[in-house]
Order: structure tokens, then sequence, then C-alpha cells
């Protein structure tokens, strides 16, 4: 019964939001910051729907850590679609998300996503990436934050919820390049609300913790050289801690 209720809101929510964007477009020709806040706080408000829809009980940890007068890189271990949703719902300034290109196609939703200054990466052009990496280091320059499953992939080992796949180290030109702090986020739980039995989704509890902030510039040399190594070490130290 969630899952239908579910794929009715986001259907009704991805009808009704067209008027929106053609709303918010028009804003935007005269108050971009304004719209930009807006578009956030809507898409916000949705995700908070099918959390509330989905009957996840969700405890937030250490949100006092997210700073709020800067641009910052979230990074965080990847178990479920729900990461996204969840973890969104609570971004306190503009904040774009790095997904895979395919997300593109999705009519409506590509189209938000773009609003909300996502970008999207296609995994098997080395050039594109790249690209995606250029744009996110602007961004974060502009103000605008960046979150990051620096994993690639969802990671779908159910035994071990410590399990976390290597990180990529190219991500993480972002906040060196920008000299942004790192927000790092445990996520625990997320995989049984969908995946576990998909399609359908049930009422679980999800644990969501946010670490001290890393700042890049005060790694050591061999650190910062291997600052994927070093910032999944802090987050499986973190999912430890919670299970």
């Amino acid at each position: 019964m969630r899952s239908v209720l579910i794929v009715i809101f986001v259907f009704l929510y991805l009808l009704l939001g067209l008027p929106i964007l053609g709303l918010m477009w028009i804003i935007g020709k005269f108050n971009q910051p304004w719209a930009d806040m807006a578009q956030l706080r809507i898409v916000q408000w949705a995700f908070r729907c099918i959390i509330f829809i989905s009957g996840a009980k969700i405890d937030f940890i250490g949100e006092e850590n997210v700073p709020k007068d800067e641009a910052v890189m979230y990074i965080g271990n990847h178990r479920s679609f729900f990461d996204v949703i969840i973890t969104y719902s609570r971004c306190p300034r503009l904040t774009g998300y790095i997904s895979k290109k395919s997300i593109m196609k999705v009519p409506v939703l590509g189209l938000w996503m773009k609003r909300l200054h996502c970008l999207f990466i296609d995994r098997d052009d080395i050039k594109q990436g790249l690209k995606v990496i250029l744009a996110a280091i602007d961004q974060v320059k502009n103000g605008i934050s960046v979150c990051v499953f620096p994993e690639g992939t969802r990671c779908k080992n159910k035994d071990d919820l410590t399990d976390v796949l290597p990180f990529k180290e190219g991500t993480f030109k972002i906040a060196t390049k920008s000299k942004c702090k790192i927000v790092p986020m445990a996520i625990v739980g997320t995989n049984e609300i969908f995946e576990d039995q998909f399609p359908w989704v049930k009422k679980r509890h999800v644990t969501i913790k946010y670490g001290t902030p890393i700042d890049p510039v005060s790694l050591s040399k061999d650190e910062q050289k291997h600052i994927g190594v070093y910032c999944r070490n802090v987050i499986v130290d973190m999912l430890k801690e919670i299970v």
C-alpha cells in the first residue's frame, strides 16, 4: 500500500510541478536566488511527504556539524535511492547532487534536478566525468554545496552494514580545488525501506549521522594524496558507532 501511495504522489507531483517550474522560471528572470531557494524548499517538502508515506522513522545525529553559512561537499555511503530523498530533505542551503546520466531521461524529474543544480555523470565517459567535476568545483566556488556518493554505486552487502565500497579519488578534487569542507554522512537502514523487498516500501528505522567537517587543507600530505581512503575510513568508523 505504501508503494502505491508513493507512486501516486510522485506522479501527481511531477504532473502538477510543471506549471510550478514555469512560474519559477519566470520569477528567476527577476530574482534567481529567490527562485532557487523556493524550488529547493518545494522539493524538500515533497521528499518529506515521501518519507512520511514510507513510514520511516529517522534519527538524525550531529546535524549541528553541518555548516549553514558556506558551501560544502557532502559525502556518504550509498545503500538506497532513499539516501538521496532523506539527506536532501535536510540540506540547509542550495545543494546539487551528482547523479548518473540516465536520470536525465526521466520526464520532469530530470528538469527539476537541473533547476536544483544537480549534475549528471556518465560513468563510462572519463572526459565527461572530468567536465562534471570541474562544473561541481565552479558551483561550490559560487556558494552551492555538492553532494556525492563516492562509491559510485550502491553497496548491496546486507550482512555487514559497515561495508563501504572503495571511494573514487577523483571525486575529491571538488573539495581540494574549491577548498571547501567535506561533511561525512554515515547512513544505516535505508536499504531496508525499499531495496531489500523491491518493489515494496516498508516502515523501517533509519539513522543518518553527520560527522565533523573535514578540511582538506588541514590534512597531512599523505592524507591529502589518498583523501578518498581517508574519508572512507572516517565514514566506516562512524558506521561502526551507529551499528
